[in-house]
């Protein structure tokens, strides 16, 4: 049974939703992006989240200061970086916060997944790759290139409840990370969400 993170959280309608169908984890996009929030959107929306929902701040480049105010105030309990941030920085980060740190990896080749494993972050998200993106492209990858690895991993890239059972059967991820796949018109879809959890928490 993987664990589910729905990203890209943007309104109250979409935290009612996860209140009622309680994935693992959230994310709130703190970081440039079509489902980008503010810091105070983001406070607001974690002060009505249910306490057994994890909220997960996604940052791109950003000021360590400025997420770890974001960790110290618990508007985010886990931290994702998503940008070209190097090793110095994560261990920076690393002292700076206590948090749970997951690294994105996107995806171009085997050489990238192997590379992953020398990576000090808690878990590592593997992504879709494509220039000049940073994430949420809607696009996979190949799944079957993640089969076999050795520490638990979050999947993230264009996954949705049509090929969720796919992806879980080729590669075993611990935990399964939604953004546009739960969506309808660029808004959190509550029966979508449904779906995807479903069918996240019924395959071993």
């Amino acid at each position: 049974m993987a664990k589910i993170k729905i990203c890209g959280i943007t309104t109250q309608d979409e935290i009612t939703y996860a209140n009622a169908l309680q994935p693992d984890y959230i994310g709130f996009v703190l970081a440039p992006s079509k489902r980008h929030v503010s810091p105070e959107t983001a406070a607001n929306l974690k002060a009505s989240l249910s306490p057994d929902i994890q909220a997960v701040g996604v940052f791109v480049n950003a000021d360590i200061k400025t997420i770890q105010e974001l960790c110290s105030s618990n508007v985010i309990d886990s931290v994702q970086i998503h940008g070209d941030e190097d090793a110095a920085y994560l261990q920076m980060l690393k002292k700076a916060i206590p948090n749970t740190i997951i690294r994105a990896v996107r995806v171009q080749n085997e050489a990238d997944i192997k590379n992953a494993l020398s990576i000090a972050a808690d878990y590592i998200l593997f992504d879709t790759y494509q220039a000049g993106s940073y994430g949420g492209t809607g696009a996979a990858f190949n799944w079957k290139l993640l089969a076999g690895y050795p520490t638990p991993f979050i999947l993230a890239g264009g996954l949705c409840a049509e090929n969720l059972q796919n992806a879980l059967s080729a590669c075993s991820p611990w935990c399964v990370d939604v953004s546009g796949g739960a969506e309808t018109a660029g808004k959190k879809d509550m029966q979508k969400m449904q779906q995807i959890i479903q069918i996240a928490r019924s395959v071993d």
